[in-house]
């Protein structure tokens, strides 16, 4: 039965609603409306009395019922905007977030007058470290590495749609030999960092659709991948090169201590947008 895309719009912010709250159902809505039928906030209130096509009206409602069962509204269209580009997503790989948003801003803060740069993106996921970096930096030569060929794929496909041309690497960054001489400026990383404990206070919403290799480390160890990215970041940055890490708000001077045994310089533990500790910036010694 057709309705009016202003009715549509209506009933599909109020079923969301009842399952994601007031304010994250209706934003729900937007992202669907736009993502499924290209139909902006702009377009829905000048054109709100058109009749929607039955299979537009299809599409919307399949992605929310989806986001209704549980499925983060992202997977269920099938994309993700980060830093005012849409990115491909799947459940191969983390639906980019703002505090990542934040980590590129510190890069690109940085290196805002430098070009020619070399950069390797460890855990690319999605490629949206890499892609934005790509983007915001003059001339850089980004290279993007994940264990997941799935993630790849993505990744590949969202340098593809914006355009950008970026390396890209498979391989297990636990398992990565050394380089046998410096071979870059930048080494950033949002590696996993969830301890496996910490899985009880994650909504479902991400817990059950997002790639668990890329959310958890063991309580064991929890800077696994810090440690293991660190010893290679030592030989394979350039004097004066910077290290770039995501972490998690549980272990900032755990982090600071490591990133100075392993001989780094000006190590720098910075809070996100909501105040948590959530980077760390690392500067290789310039006489190494």
């Amino acid at each position: 039965m057709s309705t009016s895309v202003a009715q549509l719009f209506k009933d599909t912010v109020d079923r969301l609603t009842f399952s994601l709250g007031k304010g994250e159902g209706e934003a729900a809505a937007r992202i669907i409306f736009e993502d499924e039928a290209g139909y902006d906030r702009k377009y829905i209130f000048v054109n709100g009395d058109r009749e929607v096509l039955d299979f537009v009206q299809k599409r919307i409602n399949d992605a929310v019922d989806k986001v209704i069962a549980g499925e983060p509204v992202q997977y269920a269209v099938g994309r993700a905007l980060f830093m005012g580009n849409n990115y491909v997503v799947s459940p191969s790989v983390l639906i980019p977030r703002p505090e990542t948003a934040g980590l590129v801003d510190i890069i690109t803060s940085d290196y805002k007058d430098r070009s020619d740069l070399r950069v390797l993106d460890i855990g690319t996921g999605s490629g949206c470290i890499a892609i934005s970096l790509a983007r915001a930096l003059a001339f850089a030569d980004v290279t993007a590495m994940d264990v997941s060929g799935e993630a790849l794929k993505v990744a590949r496909r969202n340098a593809e749609d914006l355009s950008v041309k970026i390396s890209f690497v498979c391989g297990d960054i636990l398992n990565t030999p050394f380089p046998g001489n410096p071979c870059y400026d930048i080494i950033v990383s949002n590696p996993p960092y969830v301890c496996a404990s910490e899985a009880k206070d994650i909504e479902p919403r991400v817990l059950d659709y997002e790639p668990h290799t890329a959310l958890f480390v063991p309580d064991d160890n929890p800077l696994l991948f810090y440690k293991a990215i660190s010893a290679y970041a030592r030989e394979a940055l350039a004097p004066g090169g910077r290290l770039y890490f995501e972490i998690n708000s549980r272990f900032p001077q755990e982090m600071r201590q490591l990133l100075q045994h392993d001989g780094f310089e000006d190590v720098d533990i910075r809070r996100d947008y909501l105040g948590a500790y959530r980077y760390a910036i690392a500067m290789q010694p310039d006489n190494r």
